[in-house]
């Protein structure tokens, strides 16, 4: 009975606490710059099916490969201990290699100029 009465306690506190917390943190105000999108690419107020720019897709993309390129590194040094090194050099090394000339793809493809 204590621990109802004290789950109810702290479902009350904490419902009271949320509503505080969204009629204090309302905007006054809304400008043009509060409410326009940072850096998405298109214009909210046009169409949707418009094409966007190719350039934000790229942008995205490469940030993915790096993202995982980071996701498969990290357990790899953690397994350096209790794998033959040279099967573990040799996968470190064919993976570097292959992202290497990903990124020499995609500067050669122009994806890395970031003034156009």
């Amino acid at each position: 009975m204590i621990l109802l009465n004290f789950a109810l306690l702290i479902f009350f506190i904490s419902s009271i606490v949320m509503l505080l917390a969204s009629f204090l943190s309302k905007k006054s105000f809304f400008d043009r710059e509060k409410n326009s999108p940072f850096e998405c690419g298109f214009d909210p107020k046009s169409l949707s099916r418009l094409p966007f720019s190719l350039k934000f897709f790229l942008i995205t993309i490469i940030f993915l490969i790096f993202d995982v390129e980071i996701a498969l590194i990290l357990p790899m040094i953690m397994v350096i201990n209790f794998s033959n090194i040279f099967i573990w050099m040799s996968t470190n090394m064919i993976f570097i290699i292959i992202l290497l000339l990903g990124l020499y793809h995609e500067w050669n493809q122009g994806a890395l100029n970031w003034t156009i």
